[in-house]
């Protein structure tokens, strides 16, 4: 199981991602992406739902339109972990392709 991000890693993480931040009352860290339409929107989940599948990680999110907000916590571990950093840093991938 992975270990939960101490006080130290948490603040040094949330440093280095641009536009996530931390949502206390879940331990969680939290971003919405902005894409000019509903396909783009669409293609940008579809891209960070296959790397979700391959890390057997997987996002709280949702859609309206052109706006996906997106939660990241690792229930297992009851909260913030490298494997939520991990994927965060590989939907901003999936956001700029």
């Amino acid at each position: 199981m992975a270990a939960k991000l101490d006080n130290a890693q948490r603040t040094t993480v949330l440093a280095e991602l641009k536009g996530w931040s931390h949502e206390p009352k879940r331990d969680a860290i939290v971003k919405t992406f902005v894409f000019a339409d509903f396909v783009q929107a669409f293609g940008f989940m579809t891209k960070a739902a296959l790397v979700a599948e391959r890390m057997d990680h997987h996002p709280e999110w949702s859609n309206v339109y052109k706006t996906v907000n997106v939660l990241l916590t690792t229930h297992d571990a009851g909260g913030l972990t490298m494997k939520d950093v991990e994927l965060a840093r590989a939907m901003d991938a999936a956001a700029k392709a």
